[in-house]
């Protein structure tokens, strides 16, 4: 192998270390997203099929996908913080069975939860597995509201 080709080799593995160690470091980071006007067929509780419950405060919609192990991880992990948390949902959707709304959300990734409030408001998004504290934190303001 030439001079060359051995620093093409070396300068792609850099490039491709790099892009991995910050998809990583984002993998299950809270993101907040711009809130939108109206409520409309892109509500997390109408694509979920849903009306909200008396005391549901918050949507946590997951699009997961059946060969996904950390889908599974996450499954559970929100699946416990909604039995716990009084105000919050979980709903999982397989994107294998429904891609129309992975499509209508803009989903590209699985796990991807996206947290929706009462009113059909998107709250925020997590890409991977959520930190639970870190998303509590940021839902506190909407579970607040029924405290």
């Amino acid at each position: 192998m030439s001079v060359v080709g051995i620093i093409v080799v070396l300068a792609v593995l850099a490039v491709a270390t790099a892009v991995g160690l910050v998809v990583r470091a984002r993998a299950g980071r809270v993101r907040a997203t711009r809130p939108t006007e109206s409520v409309d067929e892109t509500s997390g509780w109408a694509l979920a099929g849903l009306a909200p419950d008396p005391d549901d405060r918050v949507l946590l919609l997951q699009l997961s996908s059946p060969v996904c192990a950390p889908c599974r991880q996450t499954a559970a992990a929100l699946t416990e913080l909604a039995e716990q948390e009084t105000g919050l949902r979980h709903v999982e959707i397989d994107v294998a069975e429904d891609a129309e709304t992975a499509r209508t959300l803009h989903v590209m990734r699985t796990p991807t939860t996206i947290a929706f409030a009462r009113d059909g408001r998107e709250l925020l998004r997590v890409s991977g597995v959520p930190r639970r504290q870190e998303l509590l934190d940021a839902l506190d303001t909407e579970l607040a509201a029924r405290r």
